[in-house]
């Protein structure tokens, strides 16, 4: 108890009023669980279009990409599209956490399991645009790149 005398009145409210906040949101997490039937999602990488991944066109000029991230690669790779395509990049990950960097864009995505995540780009200019994984996911990471075709 020498070391209660020690803190201020004011800092032992606030740690009280800390414990108690915590204790009401563990409260809430466990009763969304348990009576309201809310889990945390399962995995997105069975269903489809992230089973294999998938270049989709939407409209003319304009297409989803489902990408699939696994170690040490990008499905689908080469995605083609033509110049002046937007594409809509859709990300997930089978495995660990990867890194999906479209060089020559604004795209700089992280794929994770469980997740999807998203990004667009527009490819005015033709030509070949590498992906690179800029997170390190193990000893093939060096090799995991993939490849976006801009046709003219």
């Amino acid at each position: 108890m020498e070391i209660a005398r020690g803190i201020p009145e004011i800092e032992k409210r606030v740690v009280v009023a800390a414990l108690l906040f915590s204790a009401a949101m563990l409260a809430l997490l466990a009763y969304a669980a348990v009576r309201l039937g809310i889990t945390v999602p399962g995995c997105v990488t069975n269903v489809k279009p992230f089973a294999n991944g998938e270049l989709i066109q939407v409209a003319p000029g304009r297409y989803e990409a489902h990408v699939v991230s696994k170690m040490f690669s990008f499905k689908p790779s080469p995605l083609k599209v033509p110049r002046g395509s937007v594409v809509d990049f859709y990300l997930t990950s089978q495995d660990v956490v990867h890194g999906f960097y479209i060089d020559g864009t604004d795209v700089n995505l992280m794929a994770l399991p469980n997740a999807v995540t998203y990004g667009q780009a527009h490819f005015e200019k033709a030509g070949k645009y590498q992906v690179i994984c800029h997170e390190y996911c193990g000893l093939g990471h060096q090799d995991m790149v993939g490849v976006i075709e801009v046709t003219p």
